[in-house]
């Protein structure tokens, strides 16, 4: 299974990532991460990088696509991954075509600004273990201490009010084209919400493993999601066979 987690930042990819990770056993590919990791490197490249996250600028796409092919050699993606916060332009979308993956379905998570603004001003994170916290729904004991070292508690320069509301603005401009990119594709699937609190659910994930057995049988997405809008398990059964058949090359 590849799949790719839409949506502007903190609305929410990383905790429904960990839920899908968790039940395909394939790793979550994202950038913030990679990214974060060449910053701390200390290295040229992570300084360049550093300058762009501290302004809430995107990175250029040459850089992120350098970061990401490497990290898709390690092994623990030769059966599927989850891409968090990558493709964020166009040009990288179709950088993921050029480099030969077929994506099995994008999932766009999609949040009001006003939400995602009040959500991420609100974290804060320990320099020392990274224990992360919320001041409002998560905070720590005494809310300026970490409660599992005792280090004082900082807000991220990139969940700074400021910040986020640049990269919403950046998003908007950049980002966004990626629904219309992928719903023509036929791969989009997007996920509403006012708060940004509900997880997919069992019938999300079971929906998820319908349509990983289904591309795998070839099936065209058309088809997938037009049986998932009826929703009938006679009919799943009878297009499985049909496929099987077809797949195994028999009358």
């Amino acid at each position: 299974m590849k799949m790719i987690l839409l949506g502007p930042p903190g609305c929410g990819k990383g905790t429904h990532g960990k839920r899908i990770s968790s039940r395909y056993d394939i790793p979550i590919i994202s950038t913030g991460d990679i990214i974060r990791v060449a910053v701390s490197s200390g290295s040229a490249l992570g300084e360049q990088v550093k300058g762009y996250m501290a302004s809430g600028n995107l990175v250029p796409d040459d850089i992120v696509i350098a970061l990401v092919k490497d990290r898709l050699t390690q092994d623990d993606c030769k059966n599927g991954f989850i891409f968090d916060g990558f493709p964020r332009t166009v040009p990288q979308a179709e950088a993921i075509d050029a480099m030969g993956i077929c994506v099995d379905m994008v999932l766009s998570i999609e949040l009001p600004d006003q939400v995602i603004v009040n959500r991420v001003t609100s974290r804060r994170v320990c320099p020392s273990c990274s224990a992360g916290y919320d001041v409002n729904d998560n905070p720590s004991r005494d809310g300026v201490t970490c409660d599992m070292c005792g280090a004082t508690l900082i807000q991220r320069e990139d969940d700074k009010a400021e910040i986020v509301e640049n990269r919403l603005k950046v998003y908007h401009e950049k980002t966004a084209p990626l629904v219309a990119y992928y719903e023509e594709q036929g791969l989009l699937h997007p996920h509403r919400s006012e708060t940004g609190y509900r997880l997919y659910s069992i019938d999300d994930i079971c929906n998820l493993n319908v349509i990983r057995a289904l591309r795998e049988l070839d099936m065209p997405l058309s088809e997938i999601r037009a049986y998932l809008d009826r929703r009938s398990p006679g009919e799943l059964v009878e297009l499985l066979e049909r496929r099987v058949v077809r797949w195994r090359g028999e009358s």
